[in-house]
């Protein structure tokens, strides 16, 4: 593609420096009409500018609609995926930050998910059909070149990274290690958006080098935040709970926001420390049998 080409909105090339004014330098359009000459204003350099100089540029237009240009050009090259923020949206799209002059527009097409102005997501820059830069979250392949194998963690280790696409079964998130983590619908305790970073625990290594992980705390850790949810309700409640193991999981679940497994384990835990006693479908704090 030829500069001439190039020469649109959105877009970088490399243009030479043909005059110099008070406000800036002015580059050769190559139209041969002095009157298309980009302005390339003083506050839009990088660096002092001569005639004669070639200089790399983003091309933006200004208010008036006419083409500018500025020596703060995109920090990714085409192809390239990086960490990207949101500054702002539209209906037909949103518009990232990639380092230029002006935010780079990403296409609704491109989304993943409900984006919204001041979110930071994986993205790639690349030419659209039009032959000006845009940006997509469609990044699966390149992520997946980019990936290392999971060689130097184990099962239990924490990792944090963000969240890049997301399945019927769960999500997929880049690890700062570079590592490919998959996280079960079942493994989050709420939904995080896509571009979200997260903590999570690493479950399972799998042969090809990618990980599962989960973000609920391990079992046993599980255990003491169920316990001192079931006590929290009971002391709510005078040292009392109509609910017992003998109560039915529906039940468990939406008076207590956990499986009945887990409020099983969790009031084991209680009635083997003595902390809680059970009696006729009813859960009683030992301390306020004692009492009465």
């Amino acid at each position: 593609m030829s500069n001439n080409d190039k020469l649109k909105p959105n877009n970088v090339a490399t243009l030479k420096v043909v005059r110099v004014s008070e406000l800036g330098a002015f580059l050769d359009a190559g139209t041969g009409n002095t009157n298309d000459d980009i302005l390339l204003h003083k506050v839009q350099q990088a660096h002092p500018v001569a005639v004669g100089d070639e200089v790399n540029v983003f091309l933006y237009l200004d208010p008036k609609g006419r083409l500018t240009a500025s020596m703060r050009v995109p920090q990714m090259r085409e192809g390239q995926v990086a960490r990207v923020k949101i500054i702002n949206t539209t209906k037909d799209g949103a518009f990232a930050d990639v380092g230029a002059e002006r935010g780079i527009f990403m296409p609704y097409a491109g989304m993943r998910g409900n984006v919204k102005t001041g979110e930071t997501v994986w993205a790639k820059l690349y030419t659209d059909k039009s032959g000006r830069m845009a940006v997509t979250m469609e990044v699966e392949d390149e992520l997946r070149r980019a990936a290392k194998p999971a060689t130097d963690v184990k099962v239990g280790d924490f990792v944090s990274g963000a969240i890049y696409n997301f399945t019927d079964q769960g999500a997929f998130l880049f690890t700062k290690e570079r590592y490919i983590a998959f996280l079960h619908n079942q493994e989050m305790q709420q939904r995080p958006k896509v571009g979200e970073e997260i903590n999570a625990r690493i479950t399972y290594i799998r042969d090809d080098g990618r990980i599962n992980v989960s973000m609920r705390p391990a079992k046993e850790d599980a255990i003491t935040v169920d316990a001192a949810k079931i006590l929290e309700l009971m002391n709510g409640r005078g040292g009392k709970m109509p609910y017992s193991d003998e109560t039915s999981p529906e039940v468990i679940k939406a008076k207590l926001n956990m499986s009945k497994a887990a409020f099983k384990r969790a009031i084991g835990r209680l009635i083997k420390e003595g902390i809680v006693e059970q009696k006729e479908g009813w859960t009683y704090l030992k301390q306020e049998l004692t009492e009465t």
